[in-house]
């Protein structure tokens, strides 16, 4: 065992982050118990095997959860920075990461603390991948176990080893495939086909999906459960081009499994500063309240990942703080020069409890904005704004605009008046008064990043972090809808129409679809589960189905699955909805530029891997240095695992 750890983290360089990059730290995610190196201790015993999946578990956690430097920038928000929907946008830092088609390289660009946090997304995921063989390779060497409980332990493992496997294949491409605990030294692996993968992924979860019981049968919320392993199931078979058999187990999850969309208000509703911003109770806003996602009474719930304040596993998120615009900023003023909105404490005697813009919102430091998609076309269906879309509704609560942030600083005539993004001047002439629009002044879905930060709230606190701790939602079933309607997309059934008008449904919309294409889905995919879903990896994944089903995009394009690289249904979405990559409108921000290659949907093998694995040769990806098409690669996850032996 010593010996596969040595080896392991030698040949991917994953276990510890400090050792390739200053600075990252991975304490997080150190395994409990430390007894972890010592299998004949820990892994003879059930006990050892939960020790092992609660590490999995804590590993999956953090990919959401894990903030570091300053409490800047998530792991999620990194993979939104290949999508359609957000930059980055923290324009005083040199470093920020926008020109991606550049900057991005085998041995650059993983890692600038509140830059982004892509590094995680090889090491750590290969570290989950590492508990998953774990509890594989010691399973029967645990006496007494019985059949149920030991295939229930190995079920579980699948899902965690599946699910960081589909995200390998759909951020990276072609990768090693490691598929169990290596008993002496190994410096000459193969990548693996993605296919191939997927293929063995597609078994590991069929048998998941039959072995593992639903969430109402287990101890603990949280825990991998069956519903989350056929939403798993869901993917790899679209993945796989088993586009009826994904329609199928989604026809099960949503139809017989005892999850329903939420329609109506329940739980506790939380009105955290109603003189400041009020919140008309309703579905949405109850839905996305941290407090209320792994109630028994939440039937849309498929997997949720707790994050409680108090608690050993609480970790505080700072959604607020990377979501939210700059708005306590002197880049914005009044129209006679003031700074427009500040931050004051309790007991500072300007604070007004029906300004308190700081605990409404959070401190925002917009390390991430949406796109002007994300913020205002998005929304449009049939040529119409949806004004009953809950999710985009300012009239409830839910919405912010910054229109709607009202001057608080006590040193002017405008005080109480709506903020203005111009006015016009006495002369007549127009005057912009925020001088940074990038960081500054921006929309942003309020119920989605807002959540409780506890330890701020003290008399003297004047930076109400915001975003502290919450559960998260990993799957939850209005996802599930949405799958089903891209099976049914690549099938050619018209009532995936239907599927996406339900969850526009529960959201109040007045605008429904009449037909859907696969941009219609992706389109209410971003409206649904903003920060939610792996929006980069998710628009890879279906980029690779739509090419394996023939079907086209809006604009009639079909694709081929072995030359994403040069042309895909990301980088369609990429050129037509990210407002700021490869464009000449904010392009060239501060000496910087936001660019996007066409390559960059398969993100380079980290070149340290790659060196590392001294006695035999990774595939590096298409339009990075050290791409060679003659490197051999495994046809089979088959041959892939024979190979191991």
């Amino acid at each position: 065992m010593k010996n596969y750890i040595n080896q392991f983290k030698l040949l991917l360089g994953i276990t510890c982050v400090s050792a390739l990059f200053t600075g990252c730290s991975d304490d997080f995610l150190k395994p409990d118990p430390l007894s972890l190196y010592e299998p004949t201790v820990t892994f003879n015993t059930v006990d050892g095997l939960n020790a092992a999946l609660a590490s999995a578990d804590k590993a999956l956690r953090a990919y959401w959860t894990n903030t570091e430097a300053c409490d800047l920038m998530l792991p999620l928000m990194s993979e939104y920075l290949f999508s359609d929907l957000t930059v980055a946008s923290k324009t005083d830092d040199q470093l920020a990461f926008c020109d991606i088609n550049e900057r991005f390289t085998p041995t650059d660009g993983w890692y600038n603390f509140d830059q982004n946090r892509l590094v995680i997304f090889w090491g750590e995921t290969y570290n989950g991948i590492k508990y998953a063989n774990t509890v594989i390779s010691y399973i029967d060497k645990v006496e007494g176990l019985d059949e149920t409980t030991r295939n229930e332990f190995l079920g579980r493992a699948y899902f965690h080893r599946a699910y960081r496997y589909m995200n390998l294949c759909f951020q990276f491409g072609d990768v090693p495939f490691v598929s169990k605990i290596i008993e002496s030294p190994k410096q000459d692996y193969k990548s693996t086909k993605r296919e191939a993968i997927i293929k063995r992924m597609v078994q590991d979860m069929e048998f998941a999906v039959q072995n593992v019981p639903d969430q109402k049968d287990m101890t603990y919320i949280g825990m991998i459960n069956k519903g989350a392993c056929r939403q798993l199931l869901i993917k790899c078979y679209l993945a796989n081009g088993d586009f009826q058999k994904a329609k199928e187990q989604a026809d099960i999850l949503i139809d017989q499994s005892g999850y329903s969309l939420m329609q109506d208000e329940f739980g506790t509703f939380s009105n955290p500063n109603p003189k400041t911003w009020n919140i008309t109770n309703n579905v949405i806003w109850n839905l996305h309240q941290g407090g209320n996602k792994a109630i028994a009474a939440n039937k849309e719930a498929i997997l949720v990942l707790p994050n409680r304040y108090g608690t050993d596993s609480g970790i505080r998120t700072r959604t607020m703080r990377n979501l939210v615009p700059r708005w306590n900023a002197d880049e914005i003023k009044t129209p006679d020069n003031v700074r427009a909105v500040d931050n004051f404490a309790l007991n500072n005697p300007d604070y007004k409890d029906n300004l308190d813009f700081n605990r409404a919102f959070g401190r925002g430091q917009a390390v991430v904005r949406p796109t002007y998609f994300a913020e205002n076309s998005l929304w449009y269906v049939n040529g119409v704004n949806d004004e009953g879309d809950l999710r985009h509704s300012h009239t409830v609560g839910n919405w912010v605009r910054m229109e709607d942030l009202r001057y608080n600083r006590p040193n002017t005539k405008y005080h109480g008046e709506n903020v203005r993004f111009s006015w016009v001047d006495e002369d007549g002439g127009t005057q912009v008064l925020c001088s940074d629009t990038i960081r500054c002044w921006f929309d942003w879905p309020h119920y989605k990043v807002w959540s409780e930060s506890p330890e701020d709230e003290t008399p003297s606190a004047n930076q109400y972090n915001g975003g502290g701790y919450a559960d998260f939602y990993c799957y939850r079933l209005a996802e599930t809808y949405l799958l089903r309607a891209e099976a049914k997309y690549y099938l050619g059934d018209a009532t995936a129409v239907d599927d996406v008008n339900a969850v526009r449904k529960r959201a109040k919309c007045q605008q429904l679809y009449t037909t859907v294409d696969i941009d219609d889905i992706v389109d209410e995919r971003a409206r649904e589960l903003y920060m939610e879903e792996w929006r980069f990896t998710e628009l890879s994944r279906i980029s690779y189905c739509l090419a394996l089903s023939g079907k086209p995009d809006n604009e009639g394009k079909t694709y081929d699955k072995e030359y994403l690289h040069e042309d895909s249904f990301w980088f369609h979405r990429i050129t037509n909805y990210n407002n700021y990559y490869n464009k000449d409108t904010g392009a060239n921000i501060r000496g910087r530029k936001y660019t996007m290659g066409k390559h960059n949907i398969n993100w380079p093998i980290p070149q340290k891997a790659i060196d590392a694995n001294r006695l035999g040769k990774l595939s590096q990806n298409p339009g990075y240095d050290g791409y060679d098409p003659n490197v051999e690669k495994w046809e089979t996850w088959e041959e892939a695992v024979a190979d191991e032996n």
